[in-house]
């Protein structure tokens, strides 16, 4: 029977190394979490002990092996419509600056912290259902650190739990059913796809400098970071928006005791004004 132990040691030593490298601060709370998900990839890797494993993911031979440890920490629980009163709000803001506003220009969103791209899609078919025909360019970056999840997001397949909360009739608009081997998922369509590039990136890096952006979301990932993370994060999210984007955060963070640029709009919506 596998059964390692994870020392106060080693767990402090990984805490802070996850912590380093991309901000998720795993609090004592979180060991047996980190014993469970990280004890998998030490039977999977032959490895005898955390110690063993942690000199692995930090030596230049444990590249790939430190991705799939963040692969395996990372929690990646989303579905279409999550949080549906933010995609509501966007369609008005949409309908307001792109129709009744009279812009025609492009439009350009960042689904931050994509997981496996449910939020991405469901981005991507409100601005259809918003837009229609009209001559607007739709540019969505979903990015994530978890390879895993982005492998998801880009096949667009989804079990059918995922799709619950989608109307029936965007499900049959922008979905195909699946068959035989693939009964009971779902497929997102091209039309929808095509609008979407997905990237790995790390939230805790610089953004490039092509990161540049109408709207923003980063929703449900804050949580994830402490204080100074979480500002540090806020800052650069409002130096990606241009003048005049809005900035959406999960329902069940704010940025309450941040100090930050951003003027509140409504529960997890916010602007950017200069």
């Amino acid at each position: 029977m596998f059964n390692i132990e994870l020392s106060d040691s080693d767990f402090e030593k990984i805490s802070r190394f996850v912590y380093d490298y991309c901000g998720i601060y795993l609090h004592e709370g979180k060991r047996e979490l980190i014993k469970t998900r990280l004890g998998k990839r030490l039977r999977a890797g032959n490895f005898k002990s955390f110690a063993e494993y942690y000199r692995y993911v930090t030596s230049p031979q444990g590249a790939d092996e430190l991705i799939a440890m963040i692969d395996a920490i990372s929690t990646n629980l989303t579905y279409f419509f999550r949080e549906e009163r933010h995609f509501q709000k966007l369609m008005t803001i949409v309908t307001s600056l792109y129709l009744n506003g009279g812009r025609s220009w492009g439009i350009k969103i960042w689904s931050a912290g994509c997981s496996t791209g449910e939020e991405a899609y469901t981005i991507a078919i409100c601005l259809k259902e918003c837009l229609g025909l009209k001559p607007v360019s739709i540019k969505i970056l979903a990015t994530d650190i978890s390879t895993q999840a982005l492998k998801t997001a880009v096949t667009g397949i989804y079990p059918m739990e995922k799709v619950q909360k989608v109307p029936h009739e965007i499900l049959r608009r922008y979905f195909q059913y699946g068959q035989g081997s693939f009964e009971g998922y779902v497929r997102v369509k091209d039309e929808i796809k095509n609008l979407v590039e997905f990237r790995r990136f790390n939230l805790i890096d610089e953004p490039p400098s092509d990161f540049r952006f109408d709207i923003i979301f980063c929703r449900n990932v804050m949580i994830y970071f402490d204080r100074e993370t979480q500002a540090t994060l806020v800052s650069r999210l409002h130096r990606c928006l241009n003048k005049g984007g809005f900035l959406f955060v999960g329902h069940s963070e704010s940025l309450s005791g941040l100090k930050h640029p951003f003027r509140y709009v409504e529960p997890g919506v916010y602007k950017k004004d200069r």
